[in-house]
């Protein structure tokens, strides 16, 4: 089979005589650059047309012991909203760098912005300079010790967080790709006829298969042919609209046969998160207690000691995972990646905010917390596969500042009507598609969801907290079908916060907003539970 061969764009005409640093050079792919045979055709048809795909090479210009390896990896990087951007290293099989010496993202302008380590596994994240905004198309950075970097004329483009393709897995039957810029209106997905999976390796593609489904940002297609594509390679879709391949970070690798795998769990607890580290404790504690088994977390580029914490609670016996999922607006797609990884580990999932806590009213007289508790939801019929919960909204109770105790303690005054609602899943029972609200997830044929009133079953939901701590969601909307709040779109929307509007301004009276209802219930369990009185007659609680 003829190689596609690929080549570089620079953008040397663009910074002449202002060149100061070394730029990586990314992945893109240029539309119109791949042209592929009949419908029934596996592989890329024989072709001499070039595309800007290229081989990248590594942003790292350090001197540091710390980061002595790092010129030597290939690490791209991703331009995010807010004028931000991730550098993002490659999965490693030993143990990530310390940063210990301050970083700089260096751009060929000259300018510089401080880089901020992100995750668990070394990304950095910084932030693009005015000066650098304005060109088209926006270069990536290196990142720097010092300051100091050789120059390169070879500077190419980030990827774009919202056209890209982002993550895969391989399952004994298909490859199951992640990928933004495809189906971007929420309930508008492209049908999979004419859509290929394409396969590359260095600056060659050497594959396409069909794509089977095609929902929200989840795509299932067809493994390549084993004896003809050389692995690890990489993993894209082409929609067949004519614009070619989307650029890739997403690694294909074959299905694995681990001998051994993590004990199965009959309750785990999914959640995305982003600097929550300080909220962690409480919530893994409180929902052990009652049954959870295993913690899932999805980190979106925390950078408040999340590792730590998690470091702490494993110390402490509690089973708790973390991947490393930076992408922008993609709870959605987070959540499918969660049933799909875990669906062998767990019988069961809560899907649940850190700041989201289960509650059976019947538990205000049982002395102690015991694994059943959570047990007893889901106790229902052999064809239930969903279990759905009806939230209710705390608001911030008059405190300005995160409540002593934690916020079961300290949120206690709440809205008297619930406008959403969570739900715990089986994985064996979601749809093959993996589609989801967020708040539930479409069934396969032949499974059930039942509807918990909020006299069985609530989720006390402590959205509206002490106006600084609920200020930093202000800009992580982490839903790919809602509408930022600083966008001025849809202002009727459930979705947004009454009395805020498009800037993040605290508003008028603000510490007493959300209190229609007192409701103390379950911060009178948890003091019973989990609560110790002190010298002072004071409660300290066990995630203090």
């Amino acid at each position: 089979m003829a190689s596609i061969k690929l080549r570089r764009k620079s953008l040397t005409a663009i910074f002449a005589g202002s060149i100061a640093a070394l730029v990586v050079v990314c992945l893109t792919l240029n539309p119109s650059a791949i042209s592929f045979g009949g419908a029934g055709t596996p592989q890329p048809q024989a072709t001499n047309l070039r595309s800007r795909l290229v081989q990248r090479k590594p942003n790292f210009a350090v001197s540091n012991s710390d980061l002595s390896f790092l010129p030597s990896l290939n690490t791209p990087a991703v331009l995010l909203p807010d004028w931000e951007v991730i550098l993002l290293p490659p999965r490693l099989p030993h143990s990530p760098p310390v940063f210990s010496s301050a970083l700089l993202c260096l751009f060929p302008n000259g300018a510089a912005s401080s880089a901020t380590p992100i995750g668990s596994n070394s990304a950095v994240l910084c932030s693009i300079p005015h000066s650098v905004r304005r060109f088209r198309p926006i270069p990536s950075p290196i990142l720097s010790v010092g300051g100091s970097a050789a120059v390169d004329h070879h500077a190419l483009e980030m990827f774009r967080w919202n056209h890209i393709a982002y993550e895969s897995l391989s399952t004994t039957g298909d490859v199951i790709l992640f990928a933004k810029g495809v189906n971007n209106r929420q309930g508008v997905n492209r049908p999979p006829i004419g859509m290929r999976c394409v396969f590359s390796v260095e600056d060659v593609i050497v594959a396409t298969t069909h794509v089977t489904s095609s929902v929200q940002e989840v795509f299932r297609c067809l493994h390549p042919n084993q004896g003809t594509i050389p692995l690890p390679s990489r993993v894209s879709i082409d929609a067949g609209d004519g614009r070619g391949p989307l650029p890739s970070l997403a690694v294909y690798r074959k299905p694995s046969f681990a001998q051994e795998s993590p004990p199965r769990r009959l309750i785990c607890a999914c959640t995305m998160l982003y600097n929550v580290a300080k909220f962690l404790r409480e919530w893994v504690t409180y929902h052990s207690a009652i049954g959870v088994d295993r913690f899932l977390l999805y980190d979106n580029g925390s950078n408040d000691g999340l590792k730590e914490a998690v470091r702490r609670l494993g110390r402490a016996g509690f089973d708790v995972q973390t991947r490393f999922w930076p992408w922008a607006k993609t709870q959605e797609a987070g959540f499918s990646h969660c049933v799909i990884e875990n669906r062998d580990q767990c019988e069961w999932i809560a899907f649940l905010d850190v700041d989201e806590f289960l509650f059976r009213p019947a538990w205000k007289d049982v002395v102690q917390p015991n694994q059943t508790m959570i047990r007893s939801i889901i106790s229902t019929g052999s064809n239930i596969g969903q279990v759905s919960i009806q939230c209710l909204d705390f608001g911030p109770s008059g405190h300005r500042v995160h409540p002593h105790g934690g916020v079961t303690q300290g949120y206690t005054c709440r809205r008297a009507t619930n406008e959403r609602h969570k739900s715990l899943v089986r994985p064996k029972a979601v749809a093959s598609s993996f589609a989801n609200s967020v708040h539930h997830f479409q069934l396969g044929q032949g499974w059930k969801t039942i509807r918990l009133t909020k006299h069985e079953v609530v989720v006390n939901h402590y959205k509206y907290q002490a106006w600084e701590e609920f200020r930093s969601k202000f800009r992580r909307r982490v839903s790919a079908y809602v509408v930022d709040w600083k966008q001025t779109l849809n202002p009727g929307s459930k979705d947004r916060t009454p009395g805020l509007g498009f800037e993040p301004v605290e508003p008028k009276n603000w510490v007493n907003q959300f209190c229609e209802v007192n409701d103390t219930q379950l911060r009178d369990v948890t003091r019973a539970w989990f609560g110790k009185i002190g010298l002072t007659n004071d409660y300290s609680m066990a995630w203090e």
